[in-house]
């Protein structure tokens, strides 16, 4: 008997088992693509401008805010451009504290060029640079979060084409896109912010007080009409929030004093801190909850919060829900804009599967045949270590969580036709080796052994080229390459190990000098 031949069949028992464990049922452990599964497909642009135009203003108001607290009130600042803003009216004895506190707030990314009392700040272009690249990154974290959020199975979001600000989103398995895409593209800016005056229902009543203008530090921002086609009302607020959406620990739906849907939210310490210094100085006085710049309530400061608080308005049960969803995944850096849009059914997904399990099992048909006309019984042995290729393939995807898609069905119809070309090599040269009148038990010997290094070689070399399409390819490719790659390395262990063992059992209840081996 063959050396070692128990534990050859046990070894190759054991992978077979434990192969068809991973799986089975398939339907429950075999995770599907959005082209099987059914689902949406999007291509976003991160509009990275809006960055920019932040960076700015933010810089702007940072440095405006310092210049008051030196005591330098006539300066005004002016925002020009996406990059820029300048500062006038900057007296010629306070220049020197000036380019001080300039430098200090905002000389990391921007350069200055004076004339006269006018300054003019200009963004740096590596700054430029690296705003907008970190817009892109923080739109994918952000998106990314609220997709997980959403329970969606095996989502994919990540950066897509060459003009480095797009983003490839796909869900697999979801049917309400409409509220996929508000969930996904809602900017979801939160600041609270101290009331001046309002609600009111014109503009110019609100700026009445200040002589009709607006006030630097002020701003008018919009709220929310309590009945559909009702006119809008507008609050005068304080620029400066007390707190923003940074500040939130997390968010989840809540009820009103009269139960209706609201969304309850906590702070993080830093919060907790701000929260509770602001409200306990303006008790009396009225705090705007105001989210994309809109004005959701401003509900009176009774007493001093330090911990939780609530936003309410008209909301259903759904809204209050995907609120809280988009606050706890942090606001976009920038706005979104959707260049492409595909939608996948599920019955189209079902008839892929089809498709490609009929193509793989008249594949594997054909295959059989062939084998067995041209092999005679070697070609079972054929037949059985392709099964078993596509079993441990199947155990492989599922183990590690792989997703399966159209392209990685190619890939398993690719595998069928690796394990034949194996097979031949190993037939041939086992024909060659009985050719010269060695025996059956020398030539399947002979003939694994010389056949080995090229089995080796030509795998290595897809496995090469598997590894590029999965590093550098995207969605389809990189479902093709997940397959490519563990249908190789499963095909070097049924090809060279488990169809030798099976040649091995045949051939050890045979007479030691036998020449007869139906090949």
């Amino acid at each position: 008997m063959y050396k070692n031949l128990r534990w050859k069949l046990i070894i190759t028992l054991a992978v077979t088992a434990l192969a068809i464990w991973s799986f089975a049922p398939p339907q429950q452990k075999i995770k599907l693509g959005l082209d099987l599964k059914g689902g949406a497909h999007f291509v976003l642009a991160v509009q990275t401008d809006d960055a920019l135009r932040l960076e700015t203003a933010t810089s702007s108001e940072q440095l405006r805010v310092a210049l008051n607290d030196a005591k330098i009130t006539t300066a005004t600042t002016k925002v020009n451009s996406l990059t820029e803003f300048q500062v006038d009216g900057v007296p010629a004895s306070s220049m020197a504290q000036f380019q001080t506190i300039a430098e200090q707030q905002v000389g990391a990314h921007f350069d200055q060029d004076q004339t006269g009392g006018t300054v003019v700040f200009r963004m740096k272009p590596n700054a430029q640079v690296q705003t907008r690249e970190e817009a892109v990154r923080q739109a994918i974290d952000t998106v990314e979060r609220r997709v997980n959020e959403l329970g969606v199975s095996e989502p994919t979001v990540a950066p897509y084409g060459a003009a480095q600000n797009q983003i490839l989103v796909q869900l697999p398995g979801v049917t309400d896109i409409a509220r996929a895409k508000n969930i996904i593209g809602q900017t979801a800016i939160l600041e609270l912010k101290l009331v001046e005056a309002g609600p009111s229902s014109d503009q110019a009543s609100l700026l009445q007080p200040y002589g009709g203008q607006l006030p630097a530090d002020m701003q008018v921002v919009t709220g929310t009409a309590e009945v559909p086609g009702a006119p809008l009302s507008y609050y005068l607020v304080r620029k400066v929030p007390v707190i923003t959406g940074r500040d939130l620990r997390n968010a989840k739906p809540s009820l009103d004093e009269y139960n209706k849907p609201a969304v309850g939210f906590s702070l993080n310490g830093d919060g907790q801190k701000k929260f509770g210094a602001a409200t306990s100085a303006n008790i009396g006085r009225s705090l705007a909850i105001v989210l994309d710049n809109r004005v959701m309530s401003a509900p009176r400061i009774d007493s001093a919060i330090y911990g939780d608080g609530r936003i309410y308005g008209s909301f259903t049960q759904q809204e209050a829900s995907d609120l809280a969803l988009v606050l706890r995944s942090g606001a976009l850096p920038a706005s979104l804009t959707y260049l492409e849009q595909r939608e996948v059914g599920p019955t189209l997904g079902l008839d892929s599967i089809r498709a490609g399990v009929m193509a793989s099992l008249i594949g594997l048909a054909l295959v059989t045949l062939f084998m067995l006309f041209y092999y005679r019984l070697a070609g079972v042995n054929a037949f059985v270590s392709i099964v078993l290729n596509l079993a441990i393939l199947l155990g492989f995807m599922a183990y590690l969580g792989a997703v399966m898609t159209l392209p990685g069905i190619a890939g398993f119809i690719l595998t069928i036709g690796m394990g034949v070309d194996s097979n031949v090599l190993i037939f041939e040269r086992i024909r060659e080796e009985l050719s010269t009148g060695k025996g059956a038990r020398q030539a399947v010997s002979a003939g694994f052994d010389r056949v080995f290094l090229t089995i080796v070689d030509t795998h290595v070399s897809s496995l090469i080229a598997a590894a590029f399409l999965f590093q550098f390819g995207t969605g389809p490719i990189r479902g093709f390459a997940t397959t490519l790659f563990f249908g190789l390395i499963a095909n070097v262990f049924t090809s060279v190990f488990v169809s030798r063992t099976m040649f091995e059992f045949v051939l050890s209840k045979r007479p030691a000098g036998s020449t007869q081996l139906s090949i």
